[in-house]
């Protein structure tokens, strides 16, 4: 009897362990001991959309914007989010001209959304940040998420939904607690 208690317990043990997302934040270059203020700019550009083999997720890069800005907005009072994709000299550009202290410059490395629930296969998405100041371009900090959706999902959930937890982390550390 305690075999097959052991038996249903390592089973729901796995069960649950497969529903789990999971989050990954890697730090690269930068001086991470450079902290923001609430008085400062950002100009939050909008990355590329992600894409798949030949499969251009739509969207995703207003998406990834928006889950910065909500970020940074916990923060600060003042962000300004790119209207379009541009890239990094056109955004330090458009930082400046917003008259911005830092540009947010994210890169969608991977992006792949699939229908976990019926095939098994888990969300993905990989997402390089860089912190740059707008006055001498020097990057302030960076690092790269990479998420993963757990295998039981009950539908719905997207490679924008495993961003906001390791984003959230990543905004924060740029601030004084």
């Amino acid at each position: 009897m305690k075999r097959i208690y052991l038996l249903v317990f390592g089973v729901l043990i796995l069960g649950l362990l497969g529903c789990a997302d999971s989050h990954q934040l890697t730090r690269l270059n930068g001086n991470d001991s450079q902290k923001l203020n609430i008085n400062n700019a950002v100009y939050i550009s909008m990355p590329k959309n992600g894409y798949y083999g030949n499969k251009n997720y739509r969207h995703s890069g207003l998406n990834t914007a928006n889950i910065l800005q909500s970020s940074f907005v916990r923060h600060i009072r003042n962000t300004i989010i790119g209207r379009h994709y541009e890239n990094y000299n056109t955004s330090l550009k458009s930082a400046k001209k917003n008259n911005a202290d830092y540009l947010i410059f994210s890169t969608i490395l991977h992006w792949e959304d699939r229908a976990t629930e019926w095939s098994s296969i888990p969300d993905k998405v990989e997402l390089k940040i860089e912190v740059i100041s707008v006055n001498d371009g020097k990057t302030i900090s960076s690092g790269i998420i990479k998420g993963k959706s757990g295998i039981a999902t009950f539908g719905g959930d997207h490679p924008q939904d495993l961003l906001i937890e390791p984003i959230n982390q990543f905004v924060s550390s740029l601030y004084f607690p």
